[in-house]
């Protein structure tokens, strides 16, 4: 939990450290002035700093472009500018840009067949990058210029100067030298491989350009008195870098407290602040705006109408990646809810500028101007509320934030006469509507768990517009009188009642979520057996490894309507689900939310391990990363003639030389068991002396007993078998625990595979699975060494192959369909780590896991 925590913690220190040397740095500063400043901008410089943002965001993508070169991937450049634009546009606003810009590339480039540690390693790419090109641009402009920062350390220029050029030497010569020679340098674990020299070439002018181009976009708004350019990069890329380091979203405040405190003193500081006012709205949230509007077109396009009809047009490579759009909606739609509150508590704190306009004593305006000055803070504390409820996707969250925008919008117009924020607050409302159809899911508002994550979020901007309020406040003495002072000039008094109104309202939401009593679980589904319930769930379903939900080391959550079921097991801080969920195919996703949420609650993260690719949009709406972790051997028995054919050689020889194939049906004779025993034992001698769990089967006669058993006989005595698992009424067979006498070798399972294949073919079974063959179809690069590593921990298939190729192999000769398999797992959360977790609960460590009872039959 403190190990969570304590990014999240830090960044809340580090914004309340930077907001404070904020407010200290702008203490002799006007409110007025620098709104002033910001309206008397010359259009030159606001087209500077446009054409700065843009040259940035080109060179953006181009980041996108060397890192699918690196990784050895290609794809169009369209698809490459969409990605790299909206994960820049989302996730520099949202701060933490390496992880969830990659969130937003992973839905673009997953379309076109990139997993999840592909994109991992563009992120990672893009990080390091961006971050290291940072360092030297930042090192290369000090030793140039090495009183940009002398304010901030305790040596003389010569020694900053000299100390910034060795430091950029030498790593330039490091880079350089891991380039031509294609070294490697292991760091704290990882290999790090620098691009050939022709990459690297084209990856330091990309750096170069966007670092120009953003330090620009900032640089031509600010006043007379400015350094020259070249000083201001070394101001703006250490800037930068504290900022990133810092994790406070956007790096708002931090930015802003070393960029003024750098600047000449020739700069003013209300105009500097002016500056970098407009430059957050020119290079951060006017992209986002751009990429919010491309999400909501996209959803109008999905609706159809004139809209639908004229975005088909677009270009046919592009559309599998507005596809994957859609899933986006809720996280924005909660950012862009959270955004507008911010903006309605602090434009209640600004004092007026339209009190000309109204007459001293005239009481209705009077009054006007209160009520709508308390509505809009009322309106912004509801919107940060209910920002959570729109990232779960709840209905009424979303036609409550569109009706508390509109209304924002009337108090707006009442209170000031403000056109401009009644315009802006009624497109917000305006640009929301064509994402309705991404909010189906019912319940209260408060339903599900507000994390640590929020609340320090909404402290944040509470402490920041308590900030603003007494920054723009500050020349007012304080009384008591003020709380009871009423008129259109009245700014502060007015301010203080609006504040307190919102404290108020915010207070009394908290402690509605400390004292709500828990929520009461409704009746539970045949809770007396759940096992038997699921079992005939599984029994009317076409997923045959739904059995392995009563082998007793999982437990069960239940659809409300009781005909559908996600299987798990507890490790840790990780609830980790087998499969896709079992059942009504329309229950899953809100099933899957269900699961997430109790998980949450549990303070656990949940991931599902070998979903299948029937379901890949669920789990991307869902905010899901998904990596393939093999592939499942599945014969169409329909087909399955040609199989037979072909290996039938192998089986009459079989045949002559005494082996006999039969199934046994349950239930099975003391006798029978005695001697799978013996053949278990024998198995388990000569493997890992345990039995494996989780993804197969236990032996034990009160599970082993609910199923068909395939047994291969050599001279009348039990040397293999193999129990058979069967769902929607026989049609759907998949084979479960196999074992074999080690003196027989793994061909014996060759012989009572094509048994079993002939006589379900001749039973009018539709599909028989083989099992997974874990990681097949993956590249042999550095990315897929790792995975295969993780893979080598759970994969143990009787041992009876030294290798995956070899396991694969093997089923290729029965000519199956292979269908991919993945694991989904929350973007925060380690493919890796979910991978050991799930080697944990293979291997049996019952210690760790919260464990049913033993399984009846099922």
């Amino acid at each position: 939990m403190l190990r969570r925590a304590f990014p999240i913690l830090l960044g809340a220190v580090l914004f309340a450290a930077g907001l404070y040397a904020l407010l200290h740095l702008l203490r002799p500063v006007d409110t007025g002035m620098i709104l002033h400043q910001i309206r008397t901008t010359p259009a030159s410089a606001l087209w500077g700093a446009a054409a700065g943002t843009v040259l940035g965001y080109v060179a953006l993508a181009f980041y996108d472009w060397y890192a699918l070169r690196y990784i050895g991937k290609s794809l169009s450049g369209g698809i490459i500018a969409l990605g790299g634009f909206l994960g820049y546009a989302f996730g520099n606003t949202i701060g933490v840009s390496v992880v969830s810009g990659g969130a937003v590339r992973y839905r673009i480039y997953s379309a076109y067949g990139l997993n999840a540690f592909e994109v991992a390693a563009i992120s990672g790419y893009i990080g390091l990058a961006l971050g290291s090109g940072l360092v030297l641009v930042g090192l290369a402009a000090m030793a140039i210029h090495p009183h940009a920062v002398l304010a901030y350390l305790p040596y003389g220029p010569e020694t900053v100067r000299w100390v910034a050029a060795a430091i950029f030497v030498g790593s330039v010569a490091l880079i350089t030298w891991m380039s031509v020679g294609d070294r490697r340098l292991s760091l704290m674990g990882y290999q790090l491989r620098m691009p050939p020299p022709g990459d690297l070439a084209g990856q330091v002018v990309v750096v170069l350009l966007d670092i120009a181009g953003a330090s620009f976009a900032l640089w031509v708004l600010l006043p007379m008195g400015k350094p020259d350019f070249a000083t201001f990069v070394a101001i703006y890329s250490t800037a930068m870098m504290v900022g990133v380091l810092s994790h406070v979203p956007g790096g708002v405040g931090v930015f802003e407290t070393v960029v003024i405190g750098t600047l000449p003193a020739t700069v003013p500081v209300g105009d500097a602040a002016a500056a970098l006012l407009l430059f957050r709205l020119i290079y951060y949230l006017i992209p986002f705006g751009i990429g919010f509007l491309i999400v909501a077109l996209n959803e109008a396009r999905e609706a159809g109408g004139f809209l639908g009809r004229l975005l088909a047009r677009l270009p046919q490579p592009v559309q599998p990646a507005l596809s994957t759009l859609h899933g986006l909606v809720p996280s924005l739609a909660a950012l862009v809810a959270f955004g507008y509150g911010v903006y309605l508590l602090m434009v209640t704190m600004i004092p007026s500028v339209r009190v000309d306009a109204m007459a001293e004593g005239d009481l209705l305006s009077t009054l006007l101007r209160e009520g709508g000055t308390l509505a809009s803070a009322m309106a912004g504390v509801i919107l940060l509320i209910i920002s959570h409820g729109l990232a779960r996707r709840v209905s009424a969250a979303f036609w409550m934030a569109v009706a508390t925008l509109l209304a924002g919008a009337f108090a707006a117009l009442v209170s000031d006469f403000n056109l401009h924020g009644a315009m802006l607050l009624g497109l917000g409302a305006l640009s929301l509507l064509p994402l309705h159809k991404s909010f189906d899911r019912h319940g209260p508002l408060t339903q599900g768990v507000f994390e640590l994550r929020w609340f320090l979020m909404v402290l944040a901007v509470m402490v920041a517009t308590a900030a603003f309020f007494f920054f723009a406040n500050r020349t007012v003495p304080y009384s008591n009188d003020l709380w009871v002072e009423f008129s259109p000039a009245s700014d502060t008094p007015r301010a203080l009642r609006a504040g307190l109104a919102a404290s108020a309202l915010l207070l009394l939401f908290c402690l509605f979520l400390a004292t709500r009593p828990s929520p009461r679980r409704g009746p539970a589904v045949d809770e007396a057996n759940p096992l038997s319930r699921a079992a005939q769930i599984i029994e009317a379903s076409g997923n045959p490894q739904g059995w392995l939900a009563v082998t007793g080391d999982k437990q069960i959550l239940f659809a409300d309507e009781g005909d559908a079921f996600i299987m798990y097991a507890v490790l840790g801080g990780r609830w980790i689900a087998y499969g896709d969920p079992v059942g009504n195919p329309d229950r899953f996703a809100a099933l899957c939310w269900r699961f997430s949420e109790r998980a949450a609650r549990a303070n656990a993260r949940p991931v599902f391990y070998e979903v299948r690719a029937a379901h890949l949009s669920m789990w991307t709406d869902l905010g899901f990363a998904l990596n393939k972790v093999g592939e499942e051997a599945v014969i169409p028995l329909d087909r399955a003639s040609d199989t037979l054919a072909a290996m039938q050689a192998a089986k009459q020889q079989r045949e002559r030389d005494g082996y006999t194939f039969d199934l046994l049906t349950p239930p099975h004779s003391d006798a029978v068991f005695q001697e799978l025993r013996g053949v278990s034992d024998a198995w388990l001698a000569g493997k890992t002396g345990q039995e494996k769990k989780f993804l197969v089967g236990p032996f034990a006669l009160e599970y082993l007993d609910g199923f068909d058993i395939a047994v291969v006989r050599h001279g009348g005595r039990i040397v293999a078998f193999c129990n058979v698992m069967s769902s929607g009424a026989g049609r759907f067979k998949a084979i479960d625990l196999m074992r074999y006498l080690p003196q027989e070798g793994a061909a014996i399972m060759e012989f009572m595979f094509l048994n079993m294949i002939e006589h379900f073919r001749i039973e009018g079974a539709a599909e028989f699975s083989l099992g997974v063959a874990p990681l097949s179809g993956l590249s042999e690069r550095t990315i897929a060494r790792t995975w295969n590593r993780f893979g080598r921990m759970i994969y143990r298939h009787g041992g009876a192959f030294s290798d995956f190729e070899g396991l694969r192999a093997f089923k290729q000769a029965f000519q199956p369909e292979w269908r991919p398999r993945y694991v989904a797992l929350p973007t925060n959360v380690s493919p890796l780590v979910a991978m050991s977790d799930v080697a944990l609960l293979i291997s049996g460590r019952k210690h760790r896991l919260q464990r049913r009872k033993s399984a009846p039959k099922p």
